[in-house]
């Protein structure tokens, strides 16, 4: 069996991180299926899919580490083309990746004590319309 749902949320811009974990394992539990891959993968090219402890101490060091890898103060192609200023928000996303499996069993997700799954917003402006597309397999 596969079932696809959709989560559509908002978000304040570049840096916000959100916990989409409870969306995801409700979609899982109307799917009704019981063992399977739940597949989370969002639209856009300026946010990213990803699993981490949602404590803010490391929420702060990954916005850190992606700043240290994409940072804001040097210049982009993509805005000397586009205009629109966010060549390290494109250039972060492809760094983190669009998408996350994750495996079901029992018709839970399984995940880590502290591994929660987050969207990154790393576009430099608010969204008032982020999808992700959740693909559900199994039986």
């Amino acid at each position: 069996m596969a079932v696809s749902g959709t989560i559509t949320l908002s978000t304040r811009g570049e840096g916000d991180i959100v916990d989409i974990t409870g969306k995801v394992q409700e979609t899982v539990c109307l799917s009704g299926v019981k063992i399977g891959l739940c597949h989370v993968f969002v639209t856009g090219s300026t946010a990213a899919v990803t699993t981490i402890e949602y404590e803010p101490g490391v929420l702060n060091d990954l916005s850190r580490a992606l700043s240290v890898c994409a940072p804001s103060d040097i210049t982009y192609t993509h805005d000397s083309r586009w205009g629109d200023g966010n060549g390290r928000s494109h250039v972060k996303a492809a760094m983190v990746g669009p998408s996350l499996t994750i495996p079901i069993r029992d018709g839970a997700l399984i995940l880590g004590t502290w591994q929660q799954i987050v969207l990154l917003e790393l576009d430099t402006r608010p969204r008032r319309d982020r999808h992700l597309v959740i693909t559900i397999i199994g039986e």
